[in-house]
């Protein structure tokens, strides 16, 4: 019987393939405890009344960083457990801010898969990761290139 929730092999990903996370709110505690954590005492995140006083951006603001670790938590759960290796590098574009109380989720397009020419039973993929809210506003789009595992050494002689 098949596990769910194990990662998906470098067969699993090919190019074009697409797919989506399950979703997850950002809630007040969750900006509070990350700001606390990093020490990022940025006052869009930590001073209310500047918020809303003088701040162009109005409501609870969630730092770029935790959307962007949030997104990883979701596909680490779905797609990386036991197959993913390595996290070799990326881009990453903010477009929109995300707010306490938005749900997000991410949609994952495969737009490079190649097996390692050094690491046999291992491939690389990149994604084109689009973290989206509830209303369908794009809120960063990051490009991760991974290592992840082949089914068999095989796959790669």
């Amino acid at each position: 019987m098949e596990t769910v929730g194990l990662g998906l092999y470098f067969e699993d990903l090919p190019v074009g393939k697409k797919f989506k996370t399950l979703a997850r709110t950002i809630q007040d505690a969750d900006i509070c405890a990350f700001c606390n954590v990093i020490h990022m005492t940025e006052v869009l995140f930590t001073d209310m009344e500047f918020v809303k006083n003088e701040s162009d951006i109005k409501g609870r603001l969630a730092p770029g960083a935790l959307s962007y670790c949030f997104a990883e938590g979701l596909l680490a759960q779905s797609t990386m457990q036991k197959t993913g290796y390595a996290f070799l590098n990326m881009e990453l574009n903010i477009e929109n801010p995300a707010f306490a109380g938005d749900t997000i989720h991410v949609e994952c397009e495969v737009v490079e898969a190649r097996l390692s020419k050094s690491r046999p039973g291992r491939g690389l993929v990149r994604t084109r990761n689009r973290v989206v809210n509830q209303v369908g506003k794009t809120i960063l789009i990051y490009t991760p290139l991974r290592m992840v595992k082949c089914r068999s050494d095989q796959a790669s002689k």
